[in-house]
């Protein structure tokens, strides 16, 4: 397919592209691992679990340093195999992601491909944790955007962030780079429906010629009313 096709297929349909953390799940994936590694003594409990809960914190404060983060939640992964490494991430997908995966969000994404949508997850989380998780909701390659952990010479994980990361701003980038590498913009689609939960994902909010805040926190369901976007509560009360 050509750039030209493609643009031309674009505007045919809409693009619909989805936080990952309390937005498709309700819980946090990425503090979520970092328990799991408490729970089976890959960390120091203590010390790791401060550490986690105080970049967690920075997060929902908006001031998060992500590289920083990165090298914080990186280093246990570094000190282990890859095989290691797959075995406990399937782990945590059945015991801890899998109860979580709403069929109100699965329902969700299928009605975007059901009217004939490009799907996206776009995650500030990084690459290890969503892949998985991003193929349960039927989301997989390169519509899956997100935080890519360095690798040094040698293939091991060098504890630094490969590229732009998937935060803030940067997401916007990354989801620009991924439709120019498919041929296409956002200016091509009929309308781009972007969903999240988090004042840190504004800058992906406002691309979008529909923004739906989605489980918004406090400081996001405020901006959406001010603006009149469209708020989602996606699981409701349970």
């Amino acid at each position: 397919m050509t750039k030209a096709t493609a643009g031309q297929e674009a505007s045919r349909r809409g693009l619909a592209v989805f936080d990952l953390d309390s937005t498709l799940l309700p819980i946090d994936s990425d503090h979520a691992w970092n328990e799991f590694m408490v729970s089976i003594g890959w960390v120091d409990g203590a010390a790791f679990r401060a550490g986690n809960d105080r970049f967690y914190a920075d997060y929902q404060a908006g001031r998060l340093d992500i590289h920083a983060y990165v090298a914080f939640a990186t280093a246990p992964l570094a000190a282990r195999s890859e095989a290691e490494r797959d075995d406990a991430h399937r782990r945590f997908m059945h015991e801890v992601i899998e109860p979580t995966i709403r069929p109100e969000a699965l329902a969700l994404v299928a009605s975007h491909r059901a009217r004939g949508d490009l799907v996206a997850i776009a995650s500030a989380t990084n690459d290890f944790i969503v892949r998985p998780i991003a193929a349960a909701f039927g989301v997989e390659g390169d519509a899956v955007v997100t935080t890519r952990l360095g690798r040094d010479a040698d293939g091991r994980l060098s504890g630094r962030i490969d590229g732009t990361p998937a935060f803030r701003e940067g997401k916007v980038a990354r989801v620009g780079q991924w439709l120019a590498g498919r041929g296409e913009r956002l200016g091509d689609f009929s309308r781009v429906v972007a969903y999240s939960d988090s004042p840190n994902d504004l800058p992906l909010l406002e691309m979008a010629t529909e923004p739906v805040a989605t489980n918004p926190s406090a400081e996001l369901a405020s901006v959406a009313a001010s603006r009149g976007w469209r708020v989602l509560d996606l699981f409701g009360a349970r």
